[in-house]
């Protein structure tokens, strides 16, 4: 059936600030949904919350609402279109789902004759209420864990009793696993049954009896209005059943499962979507497989939406779900849809992968000191990194090499864990890095049953694991002139890389790559083509791999290289790799609209980027896609092979400017501001030497690498002092103190996480009011300021966790000129081309320089989305050179007052200290429109501003 000819108008819900549980694979999702209905020339209304996102971008949704995701707002829009026909409520996770259920519980949908496409509200209902959906599975004969609902606590302790321990508590109608649990203990049983009833919206539990050890599975489906099903993805957890899946190492395809049990667990996750109602879209089923040769399956949920693994098996397979999804809610059949990446297979032709995919999550526990690091049944991944290989192994590694923690990969770099107590431990009690420790378990001589007897591994991993161990004996056994070739590429085709193999024969990593040349051990790229090679691909998507070279008829070596190379002008845009506190979504909304500008201004475009959730890594955004760590090995040998004019590396965070020094050691042009400008700015000395010349004050300081150094700076300084290492972002390690004691204590600690960092201790502006302002500069020295924002919370509060209003509210004339002039000065002073952000301290009407920042920052998007200009695509152009400042048109259109207010997540961590200082906590941000400062949400914001600061 072709699409339904009645939907002309669309509303779609999307997920709102990002938190943990809930993050930028909604974005990514509506995204693609947007861009879908746009094909369709159907008119599309957003509401969401998130100034950080491509999502809320002018250039995507007809009509975009940057409000509170509440039924008042979906009444205000519904008033102002009345021409909407439908509202999409299946890209925006939980949030949207949830606003969805409310506004049809009120009547909103259909007092405006709005009809609900992509999903019923009867499926939500069904697959949210634990008890209805345990009764349906019963009826339909799917097996299930024993459990019950208890929406009492004196029913819940009547469960607990009858079922013994281990078990599980899940809340309905939650995300990201809020308020499950997993109980070993009775005495633990009644504050974790009352937290997890207290943060259900509908007061109520499932309590199962804990299948701990069962290994983990999820399908991602996709079925239309004619019943047709495809599974688009199957996806293994390595971790078994207790960890929550978005904190749970994943691969695609499964590994471990046979097909006789892979074929039935296909037909029960199409038997248990069929049954919970009639809707046409994605879907998400999650199973628990028994670790025996009986392979027994269980249900564990459904979801009738699309999912956070959803991004994942749409990069995973090339297959972009979200679109296709959205095709099927308007009324097309899979057959009728043609897949975009071959563009000439079907829809309805379900992927096949020729190549393994490993997602390994990135935590940021160093941001909530006194957390429960332990892994469990509520999540607490802040983002994700994948890798693409031709083995488990080798994505693995290329994982691991993405996750940018200062590894290298798995073992061979020097930072293995060798204590055995604290290796048993971590394996034990689920840690963060066990994807780490299962080598360092195997280096330290720990048996493969021990391991899999503690942590329920399967023995399949846990022997692909001592595989890449015993190569890593063998290769030591050498040096680099006697280390046999076929060793060598053995090792690469693993995933080592050159750093680790150069630790392996303790040499030089550059060694290492001199030696692969000559011995013509070197990358191919292969393309992610969703057949297997079946079919021509049309998608310039790309992994890299080694392989054997064969020798053609001529006696000339050949390795199939899928990657052909254009005679275009180039430029190569570096990504901001793994969301984390201080480096998320707004470097992705910045990569997107750099690959966008550069393509207008007639370049082709190379994204390499590792993060599965986001815009930047879609198949068709930039011209070539190298689905790659953004880690040195990978980008020299892309550069090489793609020959570009330049890099840019202003716009992917502080992961791709900590590569700049490198671009420019090597000779590799980067685009705009130059690599010694980059480094002036983080080099405190030079910096304050450049301000003294230019007469622009800033608070006292002084530079030290060790603790006798910090005592004697704070001899010749005030307390209190604010502490911070150099070339950190989000605030990291920074601390206000305000003895000797402290700071002794505080720059010990520093320098053994961050090791050779010289520390930065500024004298503290006590009371101070802190302000920021972004600029783009050209190469002639034309300067425009493309906002000035000013923070409410007082300085000593992390600028990301921060309200900020754009305009100030409360700053004089004399102190708006003096940040203007100070922007102007020091952006032509540090020969910047692009973008700049630089933070004041204002106290006693003087404009005081907290740092400068010659890059994207943070606050763009903000102020992009608030004043309605394409920010980024202007400075792409001035770092290209293709304009001028002095080209663009300036025309900001803001009412009243726009404020950036953080999100935090600290749910998540119920023990944690609350308190806001230097180093920053926040997950995400909304915006909020003001007419004027007489606002009551202003007015309690400004009257708390005191509250949270901590030291």
């Amino acid at each position: 059936m072709p699409k339904n000819p009645k939907i002309k108008s669309v509303l779609i819900i999307g997920s709102g600030p990002i938190v943990i549980g809930q993050a930028c694979e909604f974005d990514y999702s509506g995204s693609q949904s947007i861009r879908s209905l746009k094909e369709e020339g159907i008119e599309v209304t957003l509401i969401n919350s998130n100034p950080a996102t491509i999502m809320t971008d002018p250039s995507l949704a007809d009509n975009v609402y940057l409000k509170p995701l509440t039924t008042k707002s979906i009444r205000e829009i519904l008033e102002a279109h009345p021409n909407i026909d439908a509202v999409l409520p299946t890209m925006g996770g939980q949030t949207a789902l949830n606003l969805c259920i409310e506004a049809d519980e009120k009547g909103i949908w259909e007092d405006y004759n709005v009809e609900m496409i992509g999903v019923d509200i009867a499926a939500i209902n069904i697959t949210e209420d634990r008890e209805q959906f345990r009764e349906l599975m019963g009826k339909i004969g799917v097996n299930m864990a024993p459990q019950a609902t208890a929406t009492s606590f004196l029913k819940g302790k009547e469960i607990a009793q009858k079922f013994g321990f281990p078990l599980c508590i899940r809340s309905s109608f939650t995300l990201g696993g809020a308020g499950a649990s997993i109980v070993y203990k009775e005495e633990d049983f009644d504050d974790l049954l009352a937290t997890g009833l207290e943060i259900s919206p509908i007061h109520e539990v499932m309590i199962d009896k804990a299948m701990m050890g069962w290994k983990e599975y999820e399908l991602e489906l996709l079925r239309d209005g004619n019943d047709n099903v495809v599974i688009v993805c199957s996806i293994e957890n390595m971790d078994p059943m207790g960890i929550h899946t978005g904190d749970s190492i994943t691969v695609a395809p499964a590994m471990t499962l046979s097909d006789s049990t892979f074929q039935k667990m296909r037909d029960m996750a199409i038997k248990m979507m069929r049954s919970i109602g009639d809707f046409e879209g994605g879907c998400n089923v999650q199973f628990a497989v028994s670790p025996d040769e009986k392979e027994d399956i269980i249900a564990i949920e459904i979801n009738p939406r699309v999912s956070r693994s959803s991004a994942l098996a749409s990069k995973a397979t090339g297959y972009p779900i979200a679109k296709i999804a959205t095709k099927l809610a308007l009324g097309y059949n899979l057959d009728e849809l043609n897949n975009q990446v071959t563009g000439n297979t079907s829809a309805l032709f379900e992927p096949t992968l020729d190549y393994v995919i490993v997602k390994i999550p990135r935590f940021n526990f160093d941001k909530f000191e006194g957390c429960d690091r332990t892994l469990g049944l509520q999540m607490k991944a802040v983002g994700e990194v994948m890798g693409i290989g031709r083995s488990f192994q080798e994505a693995l590694h290329k994982a691991t090499q993405s996750l940018e923690i200062k590894r290298n990969g798995l073992g061979a770099d020097g930072k293995e864990e060798t204590h055995y107590d604290t290796i048993i431990s971590k394996l034990t009690h689920a840690s963060w890095d066990r994807v780490f420790t299962i080598y360092d378990a195997i280096k330290a001589g720990i048996s493969l049953k021990k391991i899999y007897d503690i942590t329920k591994i399967d023995m399949w991993y846990l022997k692909q694991y001592e595989e890449l161990f015993a190569l890593e004996k063998e290769i030591s056994t050498y040096k680099l002139d006697t280390l046999p070739k076929a060793l060598l590429l053995e090792a690469k085709q693993k995933g080592y890389g050159d750093r680790q193999i150069a630790h392996m024969l303790k040499c030089l990593e550059s060694e290492v790559y001199n030696k692969r040349e000559e011995l013509n051990i070197n990358r191919v790229y292969k393309l992610v083509d969703t057949c297997a090679a079946e079919f021509a691909a049309s998608t310039p998507y790309y992994y890299s791999t080694f392989e054997n070279t064969m020798t053609l008829a001529n006696g000339q070596p050949y390795a199939d290289n899928e990657s052909v190379v254009t005679d275009k002008k180039k430029v190569v845009v570096l990504g901001s790799g793994p969301n984390r506190i201080g480096q998320g979504i707004e470097f992705d909304y910045c990569c997107v609209h750099g690959v966008l500008a550069a393509k207008e201004a007639g370049y082709e475009t190379i994204m390499i980027n590792c993060n599965p959730e986001t815009v930047s890594t879609d198949f068709d955004t930039a011209d070539k896609l190298y689905f790659e760590p953004v880690f040195w090995e990978h980008i020299y040998d892309i550069i090489r092979h793609e020959k570009p004019e330049g890099v840019i590396v202003q716009l992917g965070g502080q992961t791709a400017l900590k590569l700049a020094e490198k671009l420019e050691a090597y000779g590799i042009k980067i685009m705009g501001t130059s690599f010694e400008a980059l480094d002036l700015a983080e080099d405190r000395g030079r910096f304050s030497d450049m301000l003294t010349s230019l007469d622009i004050p800033f608070p006292k300081f002084g530079i030290a690498t060790n603790a006798d150094e910090a005592l004697d700076i704070a001899d010749h300084l005030d307390f209190p002092i604010l502490v911070r290492p150099s070339y950190v972002l989000g605030g990291q390690g920074m601390k206000i103190v305000i003895n000797k004691e402290e700071l002794e204590e505080h720059v010990v600690s520093l320098l053994r996480s961050i090791p050779g960092n010289k520390l930065l201790l500024d004298h503290y502006l006590d009371g101070a009011i802190e302000a920021e302002a972004d600029a783009i500069c050209d190469a002639d020295g034309n300067v425009y300021i493309i906002g000035i924002m000013e923070h409410i919370e007082p300085c000593g509060v992390h600028s990301g966790d921060s309200n900020a209003t754009l305009p100030p509210f409360n700053l004089g004339e004399f102190v708006i000129q003096q940040i203007k002039d100070h922007t102007k000065n020091i952006a032509i002073a540090l020969k910047t081309v692009g973008l700049i952000n630089i933070q004041f301290a204002i106290k006693d009407d003087t404009v005081y320089i907290i740092e400068a920042n010659p890059r994207a920052s943070r606050t763009v998007p903000f102020i992009a989305k608030a004043y309605g200009e394409p920010y980024v695509n202007y400075a792409t152009k001035v770092m290209l050179g293709v304009n001028k400042v002095t080209d663009f048109t300036f025309n900001p259109q803001l009412k009243g007052f726009a404020i950036k207010q953080p999100v935090f997540s600290f749910n998540k961590f119920p023990n944690v200290d609350k308190k806001l200082g230097p180093e920053m906590k926040s997950t995400g941000e909304s915006i909020l429109f003001i007419d004027d400062l007489k606002d009551d949400t202003f007015y309690e914001l400004y009257s708390r501003r005191k509250m949270y600061l901590n030291k």
